[in-house]
Formats: C-alpha cells, sequence, structure tokens
C-alpha cells in the first residue's frame, strides 16, 4: 500500500500542498442510514456543528483514495456547547498571532482531555522546530505513559529523576531534566511513577500549584517551556495549566474532533479565574489532516469559522514518517528533515513563535 508521502507525489496533482491541501475530487455516493448523534441542545450556551460520522461499512481503497473523497451526510449535525465566558476569552485576543511579538520566556501547555489527537506528538516536534530556530526549549513530560519521553530518546529505566520527583518530593526541576540529541532541546521525563500521582495529590497542600512552584525555580532559563498534558482533566492537567502562560489545544481532523472541547474550554476559564488570571488560549492547531477525505476538509472549516484567528494556518498531515519517527526516538524534524510533516510543525514553530527575541546560546 502506497505511503501518505508517495500518494502525495503521485497522480493527485490537485493536492500540491503539504498541509491543509485542497484537491479537486469527485464525490462518492451518500450512505444511507446514517444516526442522528446530536446530544440535547443547550440554549444556554453556544454551538458548534460536527460534521456527520462516515459510515463504517464503506471500504476505503488507498489507490483510489487519492482521487475520491467520502462524503458524509450534510444534514447530520452534532451541536456541541461551547461556554460563552471561554468564547470571550478566544474571541477577545484574536488576530494577536500576528500583530504582536510574543514575550518571552513562556510556558505553554498542550492540552485536550481527548486522547489520541497529536498532544504528545506536537510537543515533541514543535519543541524540535523551536529549538532548530535557536530558541533554548524545555518539554515537560506530564503524561504517565511517557510517550514524549520515549519520543525524544531517552529511556525511562535510565533516569534518576522525573517529573514526578519534581511533583511529589519537591525535587529541583534541574536535578531531573535530560538533554536530547537536539541542540538546545531538554526534557524533565515522566515514569510509570506518575500513575498514581493523581491520588497521592488528594491530600497535599496547595495540590494544584505543585508545577507552577517548581517552574519558578528555573524562570528565564528558557525561552519555551511545553508541558505534555495527559489526556484528562484531573489533578495532572490542573498542575499543568496553573504553571502556564498559554494553551494550545490540538484537535485531530476527524468525527469526534470537537467532542468535549467545550469542556476543555470550561476548565481552561474555571483555572483562569481560581488559579491563574494570565492563562489563556494561544492557538488551536488542526493535526492528522488527511486531505483525501472530504470530513477533514469539513472539521477544518468548522473549526475555522467558529474560532477564527485562534486556528493556526498551518495544519499537520497525517503522515507515516510522523507516526515512524518515535519508534526512532527521535523528533521527525530529525528523522525525516525534508518530509511533510517535519515541514509543518516548522511552519507551526514560526507561528507560534512570531518572530520572538532569541535568548538561546
Amino acid at each position: 500500500m502506497a505511503s501518505d508521502d508517495a500518494l502525495a507525489q503521485g497522480h493527485g496533482q490537485g493536492r500540491k500542498r503539504w498541509f491543509g491541501g485542497r484537491g479537486s475530487t469527485s464525490a462518492a455516493p451518500q450512505q444511507e442510514g446514517e444516526s442522528n448523534m446530536a446530544p440535547p441542545a443547550d440554549p444556554a450556551i453556544e454551538e458548534v456543528s460536527v460534521p456527520a460520522e462516515p459510515q463504517p461499512g464503506v471500504e476505503h481503497n488507498d489507490e483510489a483514495a487519492a482521487d475520491t473523497r467520502v462524503e458524509p451526510e450534510e444534514k447530520v449535525a452534532a451541536p456541541i456547547p461551547v461556554p460563552p465566558e471561554a468564547l470571550a476569552s478566544l474571541r477577545a485576543r484574536g488576530g494577536e498571532q500576528s500583530d504582536q511579538e510574543l514575550q518571552l520566556p513562556v510556558v505553554i501547555s498542550i492540552a485536550n482531555q481527548k486522547g489520541g489527537v497529536g498532544k504528545t506528538t506536537t510537543a515533541v516536534n514543535l519543541g524540535a522546530a523551536l529549538a532548530e530556530l535557536d530558541y533554548r526549549v524545555l518539554v515537560i513530560d506530564l503524561d504517565p505513559q511517557g510517550n514524549a519521553t520515549t519520543g525524544m530518546g531517552i529511556s525511562h529505566r535510565n533516569v534518576e529523576g522525573s517529573i514526578y520527583d519534581v511533583i511529589m518530593n519537591d525535587a529541583p526541576i534541574d536535578d531531573c531534566t535530560e538533554p536530547t540529541s537536539v541542540r538546545n532541546l531538554f526534557v524533565v521525563p515522566a515514569t510509570i511513577d506518575l500513575a498514581g500521582a493523581e491520588i497521592e495529590l488528594v491530600p497535599a497542600f496547595s495540590r494544584e500549584l505543585k508545577l507552577r512552584r517548581a517552574l519558578a525555580q528555573i524562570s528565564g532559563s528558557y525561552d519555551f517551556t511545553l508541558i505534555d498534558c495527559p489526556p484528562s482533566l484531573g489533578l495532572l492537567t490542573v498542575n499543568g495549566l496553573a504553571a502556564s502562560d498559554d494553551v494550545i489545544v490540538p484537535i485531530q481532523c476527524e468525527y469526534y474532533a470537537l467532542e468535549g472541547l467545550g469542556q476543555l474550554l470550561r476548565n481552561v476559564a474555571l483555572v483562569k479565574s481560581n488559579l491563574n488570571p494570565a492563562l489563556d488560549v494561544r492557538g488551536i492547531v488542526l493535526t492528522m489532516y488527511d486531505a483525501r477525505t472530504k470530513l477533514a476538509e469539513q472539521v477544518e472549516r468548522e473549526v475555522r469559522s467558529h474560532f477564527g484567528a485562534k486556528v493556526y494556518r498551518t495544519v499537520v498531515p497525517r503522515t507515516v514518517r510522523i507516526s515512524e519517527a518515535p519508534s526512532f526516538g527521535q523528533p521527525v524534524t530529525v528523522f525525516d528533515s525534508t518530509s511533510r510533516g517535519a515541514l509543518a510543525y516548522r511552519e507551526l514553530a514560526k507561528e507560534v513563535s512570531r518572530g520572538a527575541t532569541r535568548r538561546a546560546g
């Protein structure tokens, strides 16, 4: 079966862009029997419509997919509740991505309670791309799965300290920081011990601010600190949000992409009002974009129409090279520096940094 990169260079000449492609395609017949997945609407909050899920019974032919989009049924839409206060916060800062220079240092959480949307992939590859731009970058792996740690070539068994020691034992964060193979890129690893931290934090004093106090010890040491949050809205994620200046939300370009986004924005608003007044959503990045499907285009259109300038222009494509890179313990910018995925994350790094003054040596 041809890889995504091979398909991008094949006969589908309409998809020459390596991200956010729009090929001229012919639509497949719509499938009958789609169910309406819409939850009860709440008139007190705004709604975002989510494109319908493609019929599971439709065969997917990779060769034919290059020139064919799978058409979901347009009439089916699931209203997604988004808190008005969260939307007001998003729109209040609309357009700032291109108008204002970013003030360094900055701490950014990569958060979305939905799993499999590209949080860890974005944290690792965005961090590596920022390091390529000569920024000094620290990635904090706050996910008990520890995928960001292994994705940067660090073995769980060979670390003397981890983020668990920082949060639970008040260990200095410098003592738990590991260098990576990428210049200017560092990581605070996660181990399996972190899985019990959610329970152990319950009786702890000032439990939501543990990470913020730890980061205060290294204030100014890094231009960018990226926190890879776990796929939940528990105490670890709250610690990450409470310690951050901003949040970047990865959204997968597939069905259910916006499911739970309203709850995430609600939690961001709660943390902002109770723990961290400076917290705000810096941007939304669309990941796993498959230009062969009409569904991905519809999801992108819905997100952009609702959140406007908060959505980064760069769209990260679904590619085999991005998926392969973690098995070699490397960011995709190192594993295959000329791939579409590497180019996408480099463009995203430029958008996120917005030309901020470099301070790394």
